[in-house]
């Protein structure tokens, strides 16, 4: 039987170092670098301005994202809302009057004279006090998922030996990929401009469902073999469970990428962001399930994480052995 369980050292070596880059590209400091530092957020988490315009005429987003940069505001995000429609996100207008035109009317006047005429406009204003709540409130929805998927893994595993850490173990393969995710899109800010908004909310909240939905899969079926075969060593049903499960996660995954890629390749800019998130997510999420969370439960089992901190207390050349030969089981 192929030991997936003995090289779980490799496993966590390997998410460091994909971690790491992630971490240091949201931590360093701006003076660091040429770039700014942390994530890129977009006007909804720094507030801005939102007109939805209908044009006597079908448009596309390229031709208001080209207006719209000869403006001055190249931070506009575009979303089609119709074949006629679209919404325009920007940093908060300047409703104040310059040369007796405000800078939301001199917009408008623009797209009608370039583009075609508007038929209606509502406008819209996010204040910094807004946004700041909008922050706050992702924070809270995050922690908030978070625990209520503690509580449950915890109650729908209780009939197992040491429920508690089903549920625990969950909730480090979710942080696990929320860390992935978050860094990755810190690296391509940096790279590309590639802005966070609240569409990389709804992938975060996307990713933390589909990756406890796949990690819940592994763990029931360890769950049914600690139950059947009580006899039998931890890692070893471990082992197994995930053997019985793999190709059903790897399948799911597979297709639901095959969708989210094909998506990206045909669906608008105002959703890429989304797809991307969730994309990411799928691969990390699967993978955090099989290589993470069930390892965790292992290690957790054999206590060698505490080994490796007791080690570390006495000389950290001891910790560095337990670590090597925690990897090279």
């Amino acid at each position: 039987m192929l030991n997936i369980v003995g090289k779980r050292g490799w496993y966590f070596l390997i998410s460091a170092l994909i971690i790491l880059p992630g971490l240091v590209s949201m931590i360093v400091p701006p003076g660091w670098s040429t770039l700014d530092s942390g994530l890129n957020p977009g006007i909804d988490f720094t507030s801005g301005s939102v007109m939805d315009v209908r044009f006597a005429r079908p448009v596309s987003q390229g031709q208001i994202q080209e207006r719209m940069d000869a403006l001055g505001h190249p931070e506009a995000l575009i979303q089609s809302t119709g074949s006629n429609s679209v919404l325009i996100r920007t940093k908060v207008l300047d409703e104040a009057e310059f040369g007796g035109v405000s800078e939301r009317q001199r917009i408008q006047d623009d797209l009608e004279e370039n583009i075609a005429g508007i038929e209606s406009i509502a406008f819209d204003s996010i204040s910094p006090i807004i946004a700041a709540e909008t922050v706050r409130n992702t924070f809270l929805a995050l922690l908030a998922a978070s625990v209520f998927i503690l509580l449950y893994i915890w109650y729908a595993f209780r009939r197992a030996p040491r429920a508690y850490r089903y549920g625990i173990s969950a909730i480090i393969a979710l942080a696990h990929d929320t860390l992935i995710v978050l860094g990755i899109f810190s690296i391509l800010g940096r790279l590309i401009n590639l802005e966070v908004n609240s569409t990389f909310i709804i992938g975060i909240l996307t990713v933390a469902g589909y990756s406890v939905n796949d990690t819940i899969v592994v763990f029931d079926r360890i769950r049914e073999n600690v139950i059947r075969h009580p006899e039998r060593a931890f890692d070893s049903l471990v082992n197994l469970s995930i053997i019985e499960t793999i190709g059903r996660s790897l399948n799911t995954s597979f297709t639901t990428l095959m969708v989210l890629l094909a998506m990206l390749l045909i669906g608008g800019p105002s959703i890429r962001g989304l797809l991307l998130v969730v994309a990411i997510g799928v691969v990390v999420g699967t993978y955090s399930s099989v290589f993470i969370a069930a390892q965790f439960l292992v290690i957790w089992d054999r206590r060698e994480f505490g080994n490796i901190f007791r080690w570390m207390r006495r000389s950290p050349a001891a910790a560095g052995t337990a670590l090597l030969s925690l990897i090279g089981k």
